[in-house]
């Protein structure tokens, strides 16, 4: 997809010299990749790297305007970040469905959502929840970035400069791994039970991945850019990368972009299940969720939208945008390795990283925050530190936390959710705590902020992602200056 075409590799970096004697020493998996990458253990050290010249140009700077989410905490950006700083957990037990045949019964469910009047009251009845999070997160992430009601309103593609954007200029790119589960789930039984005859008009658009983007685009008249990426649980950072890169093109000023999912569903915990992914500890969900701890036994599903409005630092200074940090650079990346299990050798993910500071124009060594994907996993969480400890070398001076402790895994909206989370670090000097650290990982050797919050000034923060299919993604931000 051309949006995903970085414009950081038109050019040599400073990093190149090292990806260079990195690939060179620890060469590419050839036919059998398991094999190799289990021989050729990668060490990495990017102590002597220097920063490439990050980007002065005020119309390819990217800046975050606006946020607004919908979660297991509410739908208050501000509220969110306080019950994560409190170390409050979101897992609870099933109830809106009966889920006690199922071997795994909580989750991050969301409980007493309302639209707030931002979805008329016949779409808010018909809508799959995942498109009802979509617009309302959406919604909010405008209104934050003064870009509410009736701003909005008043003209479509109008030029004329006392309007306060170009709606032909402003796109959404909202994705999901999941889509309208509900909808589809219901459409099956429908067909199952009645015959086709009683399948909704409404399944086939509200079951796709791409309508949550084209809903709130039409609601808000934006005529921008405008799809939908899946990358499972890496697709809110895969649709933070490629908005970015539509404004470093020039193709837009602004965009509205991030992930929503509501997969807690029968289907979607049952499938799951099967995987055998999930953690069981029915007795106490709310230590369920707990990265990098050695009695982590699967990760917990959550659910929610986590959106950003980005747009170019031209373009907010222009209307008098609040500018809340700036989006630095990212990158995205493949395994190329197993549907569901991290590369032993975490080259996709070392990679990654490279990638994303490459085109951030950020030294290693400039990094002092991370978000991680820690997802609680047997596999995946040591993988991931493995993957770090080949960049960043010394390891006393970051600061990794894992948001998915309290609220789950929100799969296509977990980057979403954990933008805002690290945007909230770099605005407010706190770190959220990582809950449920019992019994550390003694081989994680980072600081993970257990369990209770620390005070951290934020230089620069890079944030995770990353998807069944090995699809791998990494974001960074820092605050905004001038």
């Amino acid at each position: 997809m051309q949006a995903l075409q970085s414009t950081a590799f038109l050019h040599p970096s400073p990093l190149e010299t090292l990806r260079r004697s990195w690939q060179h020493s620890a060469a590419l998996p050839s036919y059998n990749a398991r094999a190799t990458a289990k021989r050729r253990p990668l060490t990495l050290s990017a102590s002597t790297a220097t920063a490439p010249k990050r980007e002065t140009d005020p119309k390819k700077r990217v800046v975050i305007t606006g946020m607004g989410l919908v979660s297991v905490f509410g739908n208050d950006v501000d509220a969110y970040y306080e019950k994560l700083l409190a170390g409050e957990s979101g897992i609870t037990l099933i109830d809106r469905f009966d889920a006690s045949k199922f071997p795994t019964r909580f989750g991050g469910q969301i409980r007493g959502f309302q639209a707030e009047g931002y979805i008329d009251g016949k779409n808010d009845r018909r809508l799959d929840d995942c498109l009802r999070y979509c617009i309302v997160a959406g919604k909010k992430a405008l209104e934050s970035a003064d870009l509410g009601g009736e701003k909005l309103d008043k003209l479509i593609g109008d030029l004329n400069e006392c309007m306060p954007i170009d709606k032909i200029r402003a796109g959404v790119l909202v994705g999901t791994g999941m889509g309208g589960l509900s909808v589809f789930s219901d459409g099956v039984q429908a067909l199952i039970e009645k015959g086709h005859r009683k399948i909704t008009p409404f399944f086939i658009p509200y079951a796709i991945t791409n309508m949550g983007s084209a809903l709130l685009a039409i609601d808000l008249g934006l005529m921008g850019p405008n799809y939908s990426i899946s990358t499972a649980c890496a697709t809110s950072n895969y649709c933070f990368y490629a908005a970015a890169n539509h404004i470093r093109r020039g193709e837009a000023d602004l965009m509205v972009v991030g992930g929503t999912e509501a997969a807690i569903i029968p289907i979607g915990l049952g499938g799951f299940v099967a995987c055998r992914a999930l953690s069981q500890r029915n007795d106490d969900p709310r230590t369920a969720s707990r990265p990098w701890d050695q009695d982590r036994d699967g990760f917990v599903m959550g659910e929610g939208a986590g959106v950003l409005v980005m747009e170019s630092l031209e373009h907010a200074m222009k209307r008098g945008a609040p500018i809340i940090a700036e989006y630095l650079g990212g990158a995205v990346t493949c395994d190329a390795y197993h549907m569901t299990d991290p590369r032993a050798d975490g080259l996709g993910v070392s990679s990654c990283i490279l990638s994303a500071l490459e085109d951030a124009g950020v030294s290693p060594e400039e990094v002092n925050y991370i978000n991680a994907h820690a997802t609680s996993t047997l596999v995946g969480d040591l993988a991931e530190i493995n993957a770090i400890k080949k960049v960043f070398k010394d390891t006393s001076d970051i600061k990794i936390n894992a948001t998915k402790s309290m609220i789950g895994h929100c799969l296509g909206a977990a980057g979403g959710l954990e933008a805002i989370a690290t945007v909230k670090a770099i605005t407010t000097g706190w770190l959220h705590p990582s809950i449920n650290q019992f019994n550390p990982e003694p081989s994680v050797e980072f600081d993970t902020v257990a369990n209770q919050k620390k005070q951290h000034e934020v230089n620069v923060a890079i944030s995770n992602s990353f998807g069944f299919g090995g699809h791998n993604s990494v974001v960074a931000f820092s605050a905004f200056k001038p």
